[in-house]
Formats: structure tokens, C-alpha cells, sequence
């Protein structure tokens, strides 16, 4: 996925469904209904309204921070890409062949502390946003960072628009959710999940080998 030789629609049409795979509202659809079950809709409305708004910020904060804090710790966009792509393949196995990524098992979150607001945790962080779509955020940044300061002005805007039509697309899956739920079924959730893992795995793929690409062409300059 060489993003960076991409129109802006197409940047902002690989980025949105890049986060979409990542974030895979389909696939926490059954997790939030059980989450959330004997609350009204309004109150399901209000929890989905924080969690995507934390969501949103944390996303926002590592898309303008997040080179920096690689740049500060040495770490170059082509080592990122790898390690990044390694991560995104690890969260498409489980995708592919049952269940969730570690990052993402229901069974560990299902019960938070006394008190615990859960629009927080889990599902904010890291349901929402966790380390999959913290690292696919940052790797389109990566790619929207070429060409002139006009090409970077409007590929970086497409990326943040993504980030927020990506969220919104979720908080309407999840808010429906017990009705999709009912119209396509728990076996209809889980092929649109396996489907959404094989495309995420090979997003993942391509991400490694744009990095190994990367890094060949700094140390050869071919």
C-alpha cells in the first residue's frame, strides 16, 4: 500500500478502512451488548458518546505526537512499519480463526472495579483504541508525510478526517448492535469478522513490506 502516491479520496478511503479492520466495531458488537446489558438506550447512547470521545482524543493525541516520540526514541518509520505490521498480523490471526487479539479478550475486561466507568475501560482503551489502531495511525501518518507541503497539508487532513468517520461508523455499529446482532446473527458476525482479518492481515503484510522496502532504499539509495 504505497499511500503516499495516493489521490487524496483514495489516502482517505485506505485510511478510514484501514481503522475500520483495526477497530472492528462488528466483532465488539457482542462484547458491548454484554457490557452494557439492562441499560436504557439513552444510557448505552451516553456510554458510547465518552468511549468514542476518549477514543478519539487518544487517537488525535499519538497522530500529532506520536513521530515525535518515535523520533525521540531513535526509532525510524521503517523499523515502525515492520514491528507495526508484525503487531496488525498478530491481531488478524485471532480474527481469522476465533476469538479476539490479547489486547482485545472479552473475558479479561468483562468485569472492571467497583466504580469503574466502562466507557473507559475497556471499551475506550483499549477496545477502541489500543495498540492496533494506535500503530495503523501512526503508519498513515507515515505515508501522508511525502511530497510538498500542500500534498502533506491534505493527505494529513484526509487522515484525520478517516480517524473521525471511522469513529463515528462505530459508535453507530455498536449502538445498534443487539439489532444487528438479531438480523445477521451471531454466525453471520463471525464471517464478517474472518473477512475482516484476512483483509487486516493483508494490510499487516503490506505495511512489512513497505518498511523493508524503505529501509533498503536508505541503505542502497535504489
Amino acid at each position: 500500500m504505497a499511500t503516499g502516491n495516493l489521490s487524496v479520496w483514495q489516502f482517505f478511503v485506505t485510511a478510514f478502512v484501514a481503522l475500520l479492520l483495526v477497530v472492528d466495531p462488528l466483532g465488539l458488537a457482542p462484547l458491548f451488548v454484554g457490557l452494557t446489558e439492562g441499560q436504557t438506550a439513552p444510557q448505552r447512547r451516553a456510554i458510547l458518546r465518552r468511549a468514542i470521545t476518549v477514543s478519539l482524543g487518544v487517537s488525535l493525541f499519538f497522530l500529532l505526537a506520536g513521530q515525535k516520540v518515535l523520533g525521540y526514541m531513535g526509532i525510524s518509520i521503517h523499523a515502525f512499519g515492520i514491528s507495526g505490521g508484525i503487531l496488525l498480523f498478530a491481531t488478524a490471526l485471532p480474527m481469522i480463526f476465533g476469538g479476539r487479539s490479547p489486547s482485545q479478550r472479552p473475558e479479561d475486561d468483562e468485569e472492571g472495579s467497583p466504580g469503574e466507568d466502562i466507557a473507559i475501560f475497556p471499551l475506550a482503551i483499549p477496545l477502541l483504541a489500543g495498540p492496533g489502531t494506535v500503530t495503523t495511525i501512526l503508519l498513515l501518518a507515515s505515508r501522508s508525510g511525502f511530497g510538498d507541503q500542500t500534498h502533506r497539508m491534505l493527505h494529513s487532513g484526509a487522515l484525520v478526517l478517516a480517524i473521525v468517520a471511522a469513529f463515528i461508523t462505530s459508535f453507530w455499529v455498536l449502538f445498534w448492535g443487539e439489532k444487528l446482532m438479531r438480523q445477521i446473527g451471531q454466525g453471520g458476525i463471525h464471517i464478517l469478522t474472518r473477512v475482516m482479518g484476512i483483509l487486516l492481515g493483508g494490510l499487516a503484510v503490506q505495511f512489512v513490506l513497505n518498511g523493508l522496502s524503505g529501509y533498503w532504499f536508505t541503505l542502497t539509495g535504489k
